[in-house]
């Protein structure tokens, strides 16, 4: 079965929805034709002429990055410079191009999650929520004959899910009345004659992002010409959303001992840190990237240390000035591991096609340490 770019968008975009994505930022497929058919794809970190170069010799199509080159509004496309002769040279090889940044480090299983699981946290809450997810109550009165199958298509569609577990809905029984007109073509009745039918009032929770999805599918699975439903806005929390991470260690450590073990989670030889090596670490915060933004944030959750990257001298001192403890692993070690897990996800969602996955093995990390 051919697989074409819009597939693995699809993909990617249901691990890491677009819609986690930071208002400033520039996410999706920047580069390509969304029918073009997809053979092998790179994933890295970011992109530049080594990876460029990494991935024609691979043969692949379709390059997937978390940091893209095209951040910022392109005024002019010259040849002479990086990156306009990057540009030529995916669009004259017919390759792809998608970036899942924010999105990727906001969502769930993402960027923080990942560097939250290197070190092993517990009870890991986010420690910025720009998402809160809303929910809505979908209410539909179905013949009884045709409930489990109107219940099975809320449910494929999504539909019907409160935490961990799926298919939840709750049946009442009734009377329903209609009385066709002129111009129908009723599945229950005559035109003109008013109508008593049993009828079951099926209802679920259905989170806004998938709503329409699981309305249409409803619909389609119902027998009724002109159907009868409801939906209310709910005010229960759904799931949350955002950058960074907050959680507990399994044990106490000293900052010392904390670095030793983000350098032997991470495989760094050196970090940068802010505070004294004996402070007791506890409580962990953490960014992938460049997280320093999230220190008041990091403080009101009641962290003894911010993990990031791309720590400023300012940013230090503002720490310093609250008892708060930084260790800066750099922007690149700090976000690195999520790739390989997008290259897992994609493997596995692609097993049964004749698509190759591969992880760049060049280290795009700029910085180098004596």
């Amino acid at each position: 079965m051919v697989v074409r770019c819009q597939t693995v968008v699809q993909l990617i975009e249901k691990f890491a929805p677009k819609y986690l994505a930071e208002d400033w930022d520039n996410i999706g497929l920047q580069i390509g034709d969304p029918s073009q058919e997809v053979k092998k794809i790179l994933v890295s970190l970011d992109l530049n002429m080594e990876v460029l170069n990494e991935a024609l010799s691979l043969g692949a199509d379709m390059l997937v990055v978390h940091h893209t080159p095209l951040f910022k509004p392109l005024k002019n496309l010259r040849t002479d410079l990086p990156l306009g002769r990057l540009i030529a040279k995916i669009v004259e090889n017919r390759m792809s191009l998608y970036t899942a940044h924010t999105n990727l480090d906001s969502t769930w299983g993402g960027v923080n999650d990942v560097l939250a699981q290197k070190l092993k946290l517990r009870d890991v809450e986010v420690l910025s929520s720009g998402w809160q997810q809303k929910l809505f109550k979908l209410v539909v009165f179905v013949p009884v004959d045709y409930v489990e199958k109107v219940r099975e298509a809320i449910s494929s569609a999504g539909g019907g899910w409160i935490g961990n577990y799926s298919d939840c809905t709750f049946q009442l029984k009734g009377t329903g009345t209609f009385r066709p007109l002129s111009g129908t073509n009723p599945f229950i009745g005559e035109q003109g004659k008013l109508e008593y039918v049993e009828e079951v009032r099926l209802e679920t929770i259905v989170p806004e992002e998938i709503l329409s999805k699981v309305v249409k599918t409803m619909l389609k699975a119902h027998p009724y010409e002109e159907v009868a439903y409801d939906l209310y806005p709910l005010a229960n929390q759904g799931k949350s959303a955002g950058l960074g991470r907050v959680g507990c260690l399994a044990a106490p450590l000293s900052l010392a001992d904390f670095i030793d073990l983000v350098k032997a989670s991470l495989s760094l030889s050196h970090v940068r840190y802010c505070g004294d090596l004996n402070k007791t670490i506890r409580k962990v915060a953490l960014c992938g990237g460049s997280g320093a933004s999230l220190i008041p944030q990091a403080v009101f959750a009641g962290a003894q240390v911010l993990l990031t990257g791309d720590i400023k001298y300012h940013e230090a001192q503002e720490a310093f000035s609250q008892d708060l403890a930084l260790v800066d692993a750099g922007h690149f070690a700090t976000e690195y591991p999520i790739i390989h897990v997008v290259a897992d996800f994609l493997r596995q969602q692609l097993a049964k096609e004749d698509v190759q996955v591969f992880v760049s093995r060049i280290n795009t990390d700029p910085f180098r340490y004596l």
